[in-house]
């Protein structure tokens, strides 16, 4: 039986910390790096997770650490003498690599009033509700935003500053009836790694949320399922002088391929909703050899068998072209849709959106284009849904996040800590 959905409650009296801890954290540059060998991929993201672990402890959370990969753990006790299922909240402390970290200048715009945003160090940075409908809703809220020059990193320093101040109400609200609450930090989620190193037995969780979604409301229970093609082509070199009839240029026989696939339909500019896509990510090599990597991206792992397929078929036609040369077509699996995992506990799910419930939020239930920390974590045994913490535009110098939707992701937090608690 699952909790009954009650119509309205009364707003949660919060003392937040999430602005300030937010408006802290966007300066501390921890992008993430996709060519780096090492863990994490930039040292320069132990940084923020130093200053979390010294913030728990202080909270009077004694367990918070950090370990050589960069993860921070945490526990806040269990404060009711019944056993219930140990719940996470997690969140990444990178931001990507499309847009610079460095030197974030967070901007707080006061009583939105629904026109465009016009970002000072880069006039021509609009932020504009055309773009970005959600503006719309934000009418009278207080939104912040980046300079200009670089992107905020609310993905997901709203969701590190989310938690962080759901920890601190609790530590500082006994009254608020909870069971035991885990905390976890990654790293390199940005680039894909960010449950690579996580030690489930220390972290000792029965399920999770990610607090790394976007608009008010939003809860999502789907991902893409996603793998990686690399497609090496070893050529014909030769002395391009004394070429003819012997030079099969490996450059260009991987820009053969490239165009041999779709132009206006299966690529991300072409897509929506449910459609998956190829998505060519690099290209690099000589008339020796060129390697193109690509990521694939569906729904379910039989629309990513069907793209793989297509793209095989294509380099099978190009490559009767180079009788001299040869490809070589690698896949690797990346994630896969955790709503094949979270179908088995409904509870997860419904618990959030009841949490949302009492914080006077519609709940939304939504699919995502792309993947979180919780698409892994769910195959390894953590089910572990996405929950919304207030960004927008993530990845870009238009990012931007609302003040009164942060606070509701807090207030979300904390009731679905009790709801767990009452179950």
């Amino acid at each position: 039986m699952y909790l009954r959905a009650c119509k309205t409650f009364v707003s949660m009296k919060i003392k937040h910390t999430v602005i300030d801890r937010f408006l802290r954290y966007v300066k501390i540059d921890t992008q993430s790096d996709p060519n780096s060998k090492t863990f994490p991929s930039t040292a320069k993201q132990k940084d923020l997770s130093k200053l979390l672990v010294k913030e728990l402890k202080k909270m009077g959370i004694e367990d918070a650490e950090m370990d050589k990969y960069g993860y921070v753990y945490a526990t806040i006790p269990s404060n009711i003498k019944k056993k219930v299922p140990v719940i996470c909240f997690c969140a990444h402390v990178d931001t990507a690599p499309d847009a610079s970290g460095t030197n974030v200048k967070p901007i707080i715009h006061k009583n939105y009033d629904g026109g465009d945003i016009v970002l000072p160090d880069d006039n021509t940075q609009i932020i504009s509700p055309e773009a970005y409908p959600d503006l719309k809703n934000q009418i009278g809220n207080d939104i912040i935003t980046a300079g200009g020059k670089t992107l905020l990193g609310a993905d997901d320093k709203a969701g590190v500053a989310e938690i962080m101040d759901f920890a601190h109400h609790l530590m500082t609200n006994p009254k608020v009836k909870h069971g035991a609450i885990k905390i976890l930090f990654t790293p390199d989620e940005e680039i894909g790694a960010g449950v690579d190193h996580v030690d489930l037995k220390r972290l000792g969780a029965d399920f999770a949320y990610t607090v790394d979604g976007e608009r008010l409301g939003s809860l999502e229970d789907e991902t893409f399922s996603a793998d990686g093609v690399t497609i090496t082509i070893h050529g014909v070199s030769q002395h391009p002088g004394y070429a003819k009839g012997k030079l099969e240029n490996a450059v260009k026989v991987a820009a053969y391929n490239l165009t041999s696939l779709p132009m206006n339909e299966l690529s991300p500019e072409t897509t929506e909703g449910r459609e998956g896509f190829i998505h060519p990510i690099s290209i690099e090599g000589i008339a020796e050899k060129a390697v193109i990597k690509y990521i694939v991206r569906d729904f379910t792992v039989e629309g990513l068998e069907e793209k793989e397929n297509l793209m095989r078929k294509k380099l099978t036609y190009v490559m009767k072209s180079f009788p001299g040369s040869k490809a070589e077509f690698v896949v690797k699996e990346q994630y896969r849709n955790m709503k094949e995992v979270l179908d088995k506990y409904p509870q997860v799910i419904e618990y959030a959106e009841e949490a949302m419930r009492r914080a006077n939020i519609t709940p939304i239930r939504e699919s995502i284009r792309g993947g979180t920390d919780g698409s892994r974590l769910s195959f390894m045994g953590l089910p572990a849904p996405n929950i919304f913490d207030g960004g927008h535009a993530f990845h870009s110098k238009h990012e931007w996040a609302s003040v009164q939707d942060m606070e509701k992701a807090v207030e979300t937090l904390v009731h679905l800590a009790m709801i767990w608690a009452e179950k």
